[in-house]
């Protein structure tokens, strides 16, 4: 054979050879590493009424109309209509405008993600181009409609907790996209009309791996926190009094656990431990080790991040500060306690009731990346 043509076949074979290997690489980057969420997007619509669950006749729907999505305030549709992002400014990180990312803390003790329930669920809103995250706790007690398993025991409502519990596939109620956080996902967009867009699931074991993996956090109290649940003598040990401590990763999840005196205190406790995790991940020390320690733990979590976006979340952390992150709470107010039956535990259960409306409404306002003053 001529050497000339030999040497452009085997250079057209390694240019080929190239490209596939670039066509495998880019297809790991952007592959999620779990299952994906595949929602819809919903579409605000006028008039829109929704009654609490609570209020479910016997058949299993719920009274009212169709739930469909509460327009903001007047102040979230002026500034969503005059105060764009300019579409000639490129986003930070080539990150998309806005990502808006499903956290959910399993109380899952054993290896992987068969099973559990959602002890702490939240939505974090990362906006690309200001940048800045916003943060909001969802009560995990609110009785709602969970869509999709009715045909297993007759399960139509349950706390939101059990979404993800009943997603999960070791329980086998769900064969739809996401598994348990998908479950939770499809149960907030149905009840409170928000979309998310990724999910990233935390069980017990690799909570307190994290925290232990960064030495521990620091975290400072204004008022003491008795971390005895029982408060049937207790441990000195798990009082802390006002003035800064320094918790490995058993006492932060204690103390992220821990609803004394009310059922709200959990997310005002986790608040605390959250804070804290991201002032140790923002230290000089801690950024040049960010990217080994998504790498250490992307396989102990539960996400559909697919490693492009978790680079593009690491990137956007480096941008931010005390001053560009914030947690918001809802009113402690807009909720009130009641007893519903559980179909699954076949009890009366504790839950919390709520004008889910209103709760439209401020997530409404929370996706515009403003927080409604109560």
């Amino acid at each position: 054979m001529n050497k000339k043509l030999l040497v452009k076949i085997l250079l057209v074979e390694g240019i080929i050879a190239l490209l596939a290997l670039a066509f495998i690489v880019v297809a790991i980057w952007n592959k999620p590493l779990g299952p994906a969420l595949r929602l819809s997007t919903p579409t605000p619509q006028e008039g829109a009424v929704l009654s609490s669950p609570l209020g479910a006749i016997p058949d299993g729907s719920v009274s009212g109309t169709d739930p469909t999505p509460t327009p903001g305030s007047l102040l979230s549709q002026i500034v969503s209509k005059f105060i764009k992002p300019n579409a000639t400014n490129k986003s930070l990180c080539d990150g998309p405008a806005v990502m808006t990312l499903l956290l959910i803390g399993s109380d899952e003790r054993s290896e992987g993600y068969l099973y559990g329930l959602a002890d702490s669920i939240r939505i974090v809103r990362i906006d690309f181009n200001t940048p800045s995250v916003m943060m909001v706790d969802i009560p995990r007690d609110l009785w709602v409609e969970i869509p999709g398993i009715a045909d297993h025991y007759g399960v139509t409502h349950g706390k939101l907790n059990q979404a993800y519990f009943f997603g999960n596939p070791g329980m086998g109620y769900y064969d739809g996209p996401g598994e348990g956080p998908g479950l939770l996902a499809r149960t907030l967009e149905q009840n409170f009309g928000v979309s998310v867009d990724h999910y990233l699931a935390l069980d017990i074991k690799t909570f307190v791996r994290l925290i232990d993996s960064m030495d521990g956090i620091d975290i400072y109290l204004d008022t003491e926190i008795d971390l005895n649940q029982n408060h049937d003598g207790g441990n000195p040990e798990y009082v802390l009094e006002p003035g800064s401590h320094h918790l490995d990763g058993t006492m932060a999840l204690r103390l992220a656990m821990n609803r004394y005196p009310t059922i709200f205190q959990r997310a005002r406790n986790q608040d605390i431990v959250l804070h804290a995790i991201q002032k140790k991940l923002l230290t000089p020390a801690m950024l040049p080790k960010l990217p080994q320690l998504a790498s250490q733990f992307s396989g102990s979590v539960q996400t559909d991040l697919s490693p492009n976006d978790i680079n593009k979340l690491l990137c956007i952390n480096q941008q931010l500060n005390k001053d560009n992150i914030s947690t918001v709470a809802f009113p402690d107010n807009m909720f009130t306690g009641d007893h519903a039956y559980d179909p699954y535990r076949k009890v009366n259960t504790y839950v919390l009731d709520a004008d889910f409306n209103q709760i439209r409404t401020y997530f409404a306002e929370f996706m515009n990346g403003i927080w409604p003053i109560p």
